[in-house]
């Protein structure tokens, strides 16, 4: 597997699946390195890995999306460690996530270590778990 900051090149791939972001904010997010594209050994896009700051101060992991047929096979892993790896190198000691309490990703996030911080809790919407990790 191979990880790598994403380029213009891998645009259309992230906003033909990436649902939960504005398509405006995609290129400047590429152009700030904060999407990581994950590409298998023929060299083919599998996934992203998309972050930003919470309070701007703190790596915020915002979207992880592994394609299905390349999913639980230690992909996910692989990308998360490496993020985490690059933002101690940059001298940061937190990083967050969230997910809703009603999907199965956050069992893989506890298993990485990450805990539970808190919640968010938004009118007809499942709760909304916030996690952290001391880097």
């Amino acid at each position: 597997m191979k990880i790598d900051y994403a380029t213009e090149e891998d645009y259309e791939y992230i906003i033909e699946r990436d649902r939960h972001i504005v398509k405006s904010l995609v290129m400047p997010k590429i152009i700030n390195k904060e999407i990581l594209i994950l590409r298998n050994q023929g060299n083919k896009n599998v996934g992203w890995m998309r972050y930003g700051y919470f309070w701007d101060n703190t790596p915020f992991m915002n979207m992880l999306w592994i394609d299905e047929e390349y999913r639980n096979n230690g992909i996910g892993k692989e990308v998360v460690l490496y993020w985490e790896d690059s933002l101690k190198q940059k001298g940061f000691k937190l990083v967050m996530t969230s997910t809703l309490a009603n999907e199965e990703v956050q069992h893989f996030y506890r298993k990485l270590g990450y805990v539970d911080s808190g919640c968010l809790l938004l009118e007809k919407e499942p709760l909304e778990i916030i996690l952290i990790k001391t880097i």
